[in-house]
C-alpha cells in the first residue's frame, strides 16, 4: 500500500484504484453511490474524484484488494505518543468497538469497549468516547428540528425549512453539497459528533487534561474513511477560532488533528505489541468517557433518528418515551418512516412528526430529494446514512478475510 502521511486540509483523492491489481471486474462499480468509478467491464478503472465521497464502500468490497486508501495518520500519531510535550486524545466512535476485537481473534459480534479504552489507554491515549458527543449532537439537533417545527407551524419568517435532513454522515454531506445544493438549508447546522468532539476536546477539555490546546492532538478511530475528509475541512478549526477571540496567539490548527480508521487502530496497536484480546478492561480517566444510550445507537441506520426522537418527545411534552425503542425506525429496509403523534405543550396542541431513515444512499436516496424538491414529502426530518446498514458498515471497517495485516508496511 502506499501512502501519504496525513496533513489536514491537504487531502485529495483519499481512495484510488491500484491498476497492476484491478481486474475490471465492474464489483466496485455496483457499491459506489455517485457512478464515480470509470472503466468498462475487463478495463482498468479509475474515479473521478470530484464525485467521490470517499467513503469506502468500492474498498471494501473490492474482492481483488486493488483499491486502498492513500492517506495514513499511523505514524504521525505513533510519534505524538511518543511525545511527552503533548496529549493525545482517541475519539472513538460506537461501531468501532465490536469490529475491531475481530481483528484480534474476538468473536464476531462481541463488545470490547472496556478492552479497547484499556488497549488506548496502555497506548498513551485520554480516552474520549464519540458516543458523549453523539449525546451533545442529538441535543443539538433535535433542538434545532423542534425550532424549525415551531416557527414552521407559528408561521414564522426566520423557519428553517423541513424536512430537517440530520449532518452527522459526511459521505451523504458532500453528496448534498455537490449533487442538491439547493437542499444544504434543509441539512442541520450541527456538527457532527466527531466535530463536536475534536472542539470539545480542545477547550473545555483543554482545562480537564490541564494543557494548552495546541498541546493537545485529537485523533477520532472511526469506521469510515469519509471521516478523513471531514476532519480536513478547513471551516472545522473552531477550537482554535475560541481561543483566538479569548487571547491565543498560536498558529492555526484543526479540531480534529488525526483520523484512524478501524483497520488502522488495530495496525496501530499491533504495532506497539498491545494485544487487545489480552488487555485488561478500563473505565476511561474523565467524564468524557460518560455517555447515554442514545450516543450508542449512533452507529447503525435509524440510530439518529431514533435517539432524536426521545429528546423531541421529552422536550415537547415534558416526559420520557413510554417505550425508549422506537421500532420503527429499526431494520434493514432501504427507506423507513414512521408518525410521532404527541402533545405539545408549547403550541398547546397534538402535533405529529413525520420521519424517514435512509441507508445505503446510492439506492435509495434519489426518490426521497425528488420528492423534497417538488415540494411534496411528506416527511418533517430525516435520517441519511451513505453506507448500508450505517457506520457499523463503514468504509473503514475490518475487511472479511484480510485483517489489518492489508495495510501494508507503513
Amino acid at each position: 500500500m502506499t501512502t501519504t502521511t496525513y496533513q489536514p486540509g491537504e487531502i485529495q483523492g483519499l481512495i484510488k484504484i491500484n491498476a497492476s491489481k484491478c481486474k475490471g471486474c465492474d464489483a466496485c462499480k455496483q457499491f459506489c453511490p455517485t457512478h464515480a468509478i470509470h472503466g468498462a467491464s475487463g478495463a482498468v478503472h479509475s474515479i473521478d474524484e470530484d464525485k467521490c465521497l470517499s467513503c469506502g464502500q468500492c474498498l471494501i468490497n473490492c474482492p481483488f484488494s486493488a483499491i486502498e486508501e492513500t492517506h495514513s495518520a499511523l505514524e504521525t500519531v505513533i510519534k505524538k505518543l511518543a511525545d511527552k510535550n503533548t496529549t493525545v486524545v482517541g475519539i472513538i466512535a460506537p461501531a468501532v468497538r465490536v469490529a475491531i476485537g475481530e481483528e484480534f481473534g474476538l468473536g464476531t459480534g462481541e463488545l470490547v469497549t472496556g478492552k479497547l479504552y484499556g488497549a488506548m489507554n496502555q497506548a498513551g491515549f485520554k480516552i474520549f468516547d464519540c458516543n458523549f458527543a453523539a449525546d451533545l449532537t442529538i441535543m443539538e439537533e433535535g433542538s434545532e428540528f423542534i425550532h424549525r417545527l415551531h416557527a414552521n407551524v407559528k408561521g414564522e419568517a426566520n423557519a428553517g425549512p423541513l424536512p430537517q435532513f440530520t449532518s452527522c454522515c459526511p459521505g451523504w454531506v458532500r453528496y448534498l453539497e455537490t449533487r442538491y445544493p439547493a437542499l444544504l438549508p434543509n441539512l442541520s447546522t450541527a456538527k457532527s459528533p466527531q466535530q463536536m468532539a475534536g472542539a470539545v476536546a480542545k477547550t473545555y477539555g483543554a482545562k480537564v487534561y490541564q494543557m494548552q490546546p495546541e498541546n493537545i492532538f485529537t485523533v477520532s478511530v472511526m469506521p469510515c474513511t469519509s471521516k478523513k475528509l471531514e476532519a480536513s475541512r478547513p471551516e472545522f478549526n473552531s477550537a482554535w477560532q475560541y481561543h483566538q477571540e479569548h487571547g491565543g496567539n498560536s498558529p492555526s490548527y484543526q479540531d480534529i488533528d488525526a483520523v484512524l480508521t478501524t483497520r488502522e487502530m488495530a495496525q496501530l496497536l499491533k504495532m506497539l505489541d498491545i494485544d487487545l484480546a489480552n488487555t485488561e478492561e478500563y473505565q476511561g480517566d474523565s467524564l468524557f468517557s460518560e455517555y447515554t444510550g442514545a450516543g450508542t445507537i449512533f452507529g447503525t441506520t435509524g440510530g439518529v433518528m431514533e435517539a432524536a426522537l426521545r429528546t423531541a418527545h421529552k422536550v415537547l411534552t415534558g416526559t420520557e418515551m413510554a417505550k425508549l425503542e422506537f421500532e420503527p425506525v429499526r431494520g434493514l429496509k432501504g427507506v423507513k418512516s414512521a408518525s410521532v403523534s404527541l402533545f405539545d405543550t408549547e403550541l398547546n396542541q397534538d402535533v405529529t412528526v413525520n420521519v424517514a431513515v435512509v441507508h445505503d444512499m446510492g439506492n435509495n436516496i434519489e426518490p426521497v430529494l425528488r420528492d423534497v424538491m417538488a415540494g411534496t414529502s411528506p416527511y418533517h426530518f430525516i435520517e441519511v446514512m451513505n453506507c448500508a446498514g450505517g457506520c457499523v458498515n463503514g468504509g473503514g471497517q475490518p475487511i472479511e478475510g484480510k485483517g489489518s495485516s492489508w495495510l501494508g508496511n507503513i
